[in-house]
């Protein structure tokens, strides 16, 4: 995963920034030992017991089900109350514990549009109901059954694009990443208010990042289109160079975990007409040989918004990190070229991250925090602020994240090794992407351009 322009390495000046790749295992647990929890959330006793129907459906309705359902992530699907009743102490039990819905957001800095967290009259709503037996109820308390698209965390698509070719993986080893160009045949400019990548083979996918290559542009020019191939394929260094640098537009990020792109109304990503989509995959092996062809659907807007989102990042390439260190701070901050309206976040460490910050740095002030998260690499979260914020050109935001490279990670693949930046599970990545909205006729070129620069 990589190329979005950002603020890179400690330096004010915003760049163009590295690919970069992450492994993923798929942490979808919900815990299935006994949980006693009488006297820690238990309803009032003038209360009545709650039901299925009309208590604990309509909280699996807005806090469950876009995982726990037909062929999306979760490992049972959370429709009914005959699918549901084997499991209500383990959803007691997780609920309480508050690993489930996932969310990894410090409560105390920051508010946030898709925070799924149950609040305590939930909590203790689905305690109530494990300890009362789980009962069913009347059915004809329960709400509407939500509507779900099927196959789809977002409305229909308008249009689904895939890569033309399957990637075979193998059975072991490091796996490259993969490329794959698919021309959109647009024959007009394209305003994406949502979208959302697919794999077919989820487990084997570490990370997706399509990106958006427009008519003009020379990026990967002499690499094959319609077939997987990765940068030990190419001939020409400028090639190879092609497959780890780029100043495209991000269309948008997948890992395992992460939400699907919804933009606010009057804002949306642009395809212009002509464009290719370009798939870097990072493909994990499972064990045993399998086949990927991965999807992205596509959202139209319904009309030309006014505001146009661009994918950034702050990123820090150039560390390391000592053997048994548990809290190493790695840091990067750079200020913002042009005006612009944050809307949102994504932060990226591997296996030793710890946490990760996001802040704005004013002089002679104290750091305005913005995000704050305990990090958890096997749920790799966007965060969208609940009310975007307007940030004047030269705002310095800074990214700081911390490591814990000592034998009480469980995670840690290697307490011994000095760890560096690298695409795989075992090495370490510091990148704080973050969603701006800008101008709709400004373009990532532009917006790196300081007012009073002379343009060449």
């Amino acid at each position: 995963m990589s190329l979005a322009s950002g603020l890179h390495s400690q330096s004010s000046a915003m760049q163009p920034s590295r690919y970069f790749g992450f492994t993923f295992g798929l942490f979808l647990l919900v815990s299935l030992y006994p949980f006693h929890s009488r006297n820690i959330l238990a309803q009032s006793s003038n209360s009545p017991a709650p039901t299925f129907y009309r208590d604990v459906l309509p909280i699996l309705e807005s806090h469950c089900q876009s995982c726990h359902r037909p062929g999306e992530i979760g490992p049972m699907p959370l429709l009914t109350y005959e699918q549901t009743r084997p499991f209500a102490r383990a959803i007691a039990n997780a609920a309480s514990k508050k690993s489930m819905p996932p969310w990894f957001a410090d409560p105390s800095v920051g508010h946030f549009a898709n925070d799924p967290s149950l609040n305590p009259q939930q909590i203790a709503t689905l305690v109530s109901w494990a300890d009362t037996n789980a009962p069913a109820g009347n059915p004809r308390d329960a709400p509407p059954p939500r509507k779900w698209t099927k196959d789809w965390l977002i409305p229909q698509p308008g249009i689904t694009i895939q890569m033309p070719k399957p990637v075979a993986i193998p059975a072991s080893g490091d796996v490259q990443y993969t490329y794959e160009i698919a021309p959109t045949h647009f024959t007009e400019d394209k305003w994406v208010q949502f979208s959302e990548v697919r794999p077919s083979s989820r487990e084997n996918v570490h990370h997706a990042v399509v990106y958006v290559r427009p008519p003009n542009s020379t990026w990967l020019k002499n690499a094959p289109v319609g077939v997987p191939f990765t940068g030990a394929d190419m001939t020409e260094a400028q090639n190879r160079n092609d497959t780890h640098f780029t100043t495209a537009d991000i269309l948008l990020v997948y890992a395992p975990g992460s939400s699907p792109d919804n933009w606010p109304a009057g804002a949306a990503k642009f395809i212009p007409a002509g464009s290719d989509l370009v798939f870097q995959m990072h493909y994990m092996a499972h064990g045993r040989p399998a086949v990927d062809q991965t999807s992205v659907g596509l959202v139209f807007s319904t009309k030309v918004p006014t505001q146009r989102v661009l994918t950034l990042q702050l990123t820090n390439d150039h560390f390391v990190i000592p053997p048994g260190v548990p809290d190493y701070r790695v840091e990067v901050h750079g200020s913002l070229p042009n005006d612009a309206v944050l809307l949102s976040f994504f932060p990226h460490m591997h296996l030793r991250g710890k946490r990760f910050e996001y802040n704005i740095l004013q002089p002679g002030r104290a750091r305005d925090t913005l995000l704050r998260v305990n990090y958890d690499f096997y749920w790799q979260l966007s965060y969208r602020l609940s009310e975007p914020r307007t940030l004047a050109a030269g705002t310095v935001l800074q990214a700081v994240a911390w490591y814990d490279n000592s034998k009480d990670n469980s995670h840690n693949p290697d307490p011994h090794a000095a760890v560096r930046w690298g695409d795989q599970t075992y090495d370490e990545m510091m990148v704080g992407f973050f969603d701006v909205a800008v101008p709709a006729d400004m373009d990532k070129t532009r917006f790196f351009v300081r007012p009073g620069a002379v343009v060449k």
